[in-house]
């Protein structure tokens, strides 16, 4: 597999941002490794993106492996020279943390170091990681900037906040150029609404299609800054491909918020998507939202600072949430019948 334009790995490729991490580095004449276990991620998304990017599928190879174990990972790195990793896989959810901290840590700490070892191994030009606003943890002051954090609220906190340490060292000891991207609450089509551990967008989404109850942890006042899928993938080829002058702390190690820099509150958010889904299922216009108790482990508020990502990566949001939610939706339709 030889190509002017490098090899690209992804790790979670079958997950919801990793396949559209794919789906967009295929469409644009890239080659790309992909490895996934299937604990999150899906043969469905894969399928799609076959579908998607039609003849261009052939520059993509797919190992079925698990982060966890190192031998798998090494011989993922062996198939190739690998030019750029996009590190996508983990164990998502503050509530799936709380509730198992151990599988949380395994797969997003034992885990992210077997890949950045290999990554080091390999001489890789670049490490970019999925990251996660959960590090901004009981510091409440708005917006969230790179360079101020609190203490961690959850075990999947704590664990993004070790892969950044961990990356920042990496870059310092062994000259591993890093990129962490610190996510605020990425949302869009393939995202899955089942199980306990969904997010809230596709979940709301999945309810009203099938007219099932709402509810909303808190008074609905919570707000989070929600951030399109395809503004995600921008950042992750962004960030790979940006030059390694100035930035971070001047080890090669940088963290960039990726979001939209624009608060939503969960009432806000329902009502966005009640409209939207009410336009082919009328009846959900009539829908009321049940309110419960607040969840172990949330923040009240976050809205992210964007402007370092902007200045140094060239980083702009294309999407916003009302468009982000009618694609969203018009996804979950086509795919609910």
């Amino acid at each position: 597999m030889i190509n002017s334009n490098g090899v690209w790995l992804v790790t979670g490729c079958a997950g919801f941002i990793g396949s559209h991490i794919i789906e967009t580095l295929l469409k644009t004449g890239k080659h790309v490794i992909g490895v996934d276990n299937f604990a999150t991620g899906s043969k469905t998304n894969l399928d799609q993106v076959k579908e998607s990017v039609g003849a261009d599928w052939k520059h993509f190879r797919f190992i079925e492996a698990d982060i966890r174990n190192f031998e798998s990972v090494k011989k993922v790195f062996a198939l190739d020279k690998i030019d750029y990793v996009l590190h996508q896989a983990a164990l998502g959810s503050v509530t799936r943390s709380i509730k198992d901290p151990q599988a949380t840590h395994d797969t997003n700490v034992n885990g992210f170091l077997n890949v950045l070892l290999a990554s080091r191994d390999a001489g890789v030009k670049k490490f970019v990681y999925a990251s996660s606003s959960s590090v901004y943890g009981d510091h409440a002051d708005l917006p969230k900037k790179e360079g101020i954090i609190g203490a961690p609220l959850s075990p999947y906190a704590v664990t993004k906040l070790v892969n950044e340490q961990y990356a920042a060292v990496f870059s310092k000891t062994y000259g591993l150029a890093t990129v962490g991207l610190r996510y605020f609450n990425v949302f869009g089509p393939r995202q899955d609404p089942e199980g306990p551990y969904a997010a809230v967008v596709p979940l709301w989404i999945s309810q009203l299609l099938s007219g099932e109850p709402v509810s909303i942890n808190g008074d609905g006042l919570t707000s989070r800054d929600f951030c399109y899928v395809r503004n995600a993938v921008q950042a992750n080829i962004k960030a790979a491909l940006c030059s390694d002058d100035g930035g971070g702390g001047g080890d090669g190690s940088r963290v960039y918020n990726v979001a939209l820099g624009h608060q939503t509150s969960l009432v806000e958010l329902f009502e966005m998507i009640k409209m939207n889904v009410s336009v082919v299922r009328p009846s959900v216009a009539r829908t009321q939202v049940d309110y419960k108790e607040y969840r172990a482990g949330d923040v009240r508020h976050s809205l992210a600072d964007i402007s370092r990502a902007q200045k140094e990566i060239g980083y702009v949001p294309e999407v916003f949430v009302k468009e982000g939610l009618e694609e969203t939706i018009k996804w979950y339709v086509t795919n609910a019948e």
